[in-house]
């Protein structure tokens, strides 16, 4: 192998394993921008969550942790530009994404499973709940089903649904 061709190979691979350390699904996303429209079709990287978090400092990133959906299917949250957002990924590549209402100790977040009308719901519900003193079950404001087939999150109507405090994600556990 002459100089010329290992200098190619070496600038190549450098450059590959550049793009590959930058290439974690948030570099196209702007503040003011259709976040969810940026991120979709995006794939997300393996590294450590505080060089991403670093590395886009500029959006206020921070990873809030996630949930395993399905053996396909993974729920992350990240705080972006000031809003909650939840990814849905699939091998790695962001399917689809919801902004979360705000939520809070009145207003907790739920993942899990809810019932409507009194019966047990199939499948997992993203919520915000409304904080019910002494209720086992707390009513949902807003809510999202994760289609497991279509990867995708569907919006779901919050009249009558109602989920359980222990799928409560809210920091302060919505009590």
């Amino acid at each position: 192998m002459n100089h010329a061709h290992r200098f190619l190979s070496a600038a190549v691979l450098f450059g590959a394993s550049t793009f590959a350390c930058a290439s974690d699904g948030f570099g196209s996303v702007h503040c003011g921008a259709d976040i969810p429209k940026a991120l979709i079709g995006q794939t997300t990287s393996d590294e450590r969550v505080v060089v991403i978090e670093k590395r886009h400092a500029d959006l206020g990133l921070k990873d809030l942790g996630g949930s395993e959906i399905s053996d396909r299917l993974f729920l992350a949250s990240w705080q972006i530009c000031g809003d909650e957002y939840a990814l849905l990924e699939q091998k790695n590549a962001i399917r689809d994404v919801i902004r979360i209402p705000a939520h809070s100790r009145e207003a907790p977040e739920f993942v899990g499973s809810c019932q409507a009308g009194g019966k047990d719901m199939p499948g997992t519900i993203i919520a915000v709940l409304k904080s019910e003193p002494g209720s086992e079950r707390l009513a949902a404001t807003a809510a999202w089903k994760i289609d497991e087939k279509a990867a995708k999150f569907v919006k779901f109507g919050a009249d009558g649904l109602r989920c359980p405090r222990d799928g409560v994600i809210t920091a302060d556990g919505g009590r």
